[in-house]
């Protein structure tokens, strides 16, 4: 396992232990309740107009596994599986999946890892928002991904947009709460490394391990997708925030989101 990857595993891991008494605490309820929890409304819709029903979906870089929880049961799907670095995420939730009895099954591995045993077994990937950073190279990533695709499968990537890598944002030394838009960093950017923690799921701040994250633009994710096979059959891109860092510009006509799909050739 590359140094950089085992270095955010134990990260990771490190946040899940500390999380908030909040964090996931609604998850079950919510899936039980709601029709396609915690997507935002555009990426909701583009999961509703797919046909889902009895298909097998897979998702990467799964978190806690409420996504993938939703989309299964709020689409019918026929099973779910969710892979993530963090073993006590991964253990959590497989938990989740068997108190809510829905097939979905989760598994703690590296992504450049994940082996034949996947090989075209998914007719939906799906990869939201915090994935794509974690990865130095999106060949690779993506090649992976659509090693797990069936031909003909789709893909729905609902992620930051590049342009905020562009951004600082409150806590960082080159932010200026008078110009939040003004562009601090190239947007070429490679290499971060934080000792921040991981505020969302800890609601607190405390010196971590240390995480180590790459900015990519959008050619890198684009050409990265069409090198593994994939043809992008559609692009939105919104001007809102759905990481929590850039909220305070939402609606301000900077591109903050978007959603991407394709299609396995």
């Amino acid at each position: 396992m590359e140094k950089y990857i085992e270095g955010n595993k134990a990260a990771w891991e490190e946040a899940f232990d500390n999380r908030d008494v909040s964090w996931g605490a609604d998850l079950a309820e919510r899936i039980r309740q709601e029709d396609y929890p915690f997507f935002n409304p555009e990426t909701a819709e583009v999961l509703r107009n797919m046909e889902l029903e009895g298909k097998v979906i897979g998702q990467f870089c799964c978190n806690n596994g409420r996504e993938l929880l939703s989309l299964v049961k709020s689409g019918k799907a026929a099973k779910g599986i969710g892979f993530d670095i963090a073993e006590n995420q991964v253990a959590f939730a497989n938990g989740k999946a068997n108190e809510l009895d829905l097939p979905c099954v989760f598994e703690a591995v590296n992504i450049y890892d994940i082996d034949d045993r996947y090989r075209e077994q998914f007719d939906l990937v799906l990869i939201t928002i915090g994935a794509l950073c974690w990865f130095d190279d999106l060949d690779r990533f993506f090649s992976v991904v659509a090693k797990c695709m069936k031909p003909g499968a789709v893909i729905v990537v609902n992620e930051q947009h590049p342009c905020t890598n562009m951004l600082a944002t409150e806590g960082e030394e080159l932010y200026d709460p008078e110009h939040k838009r003004d562009c601090k960093y190239s947007y070429f950017e490679h290499q971060w490394t934080s000792n921040e923690g991981m505020y969302y799921i800890t609601q607190k701040q405390y010196h971590s391990k240390t995480f180590t994250d790459y900015t990519h633009p959008m050619s890198e994710i684009v050409s990265g997708m069409c090198s593994s096979g994939m043809v992008v059959t559609g692009l939105q891109e919104y001007d809102y925030d759905i990481c929590g860092g850039f909220a305070e510009i939402d609606h301000s006509g900077f591109p903050l989101s978007m959603i991407i799909q394709g299609k396995k050739i």
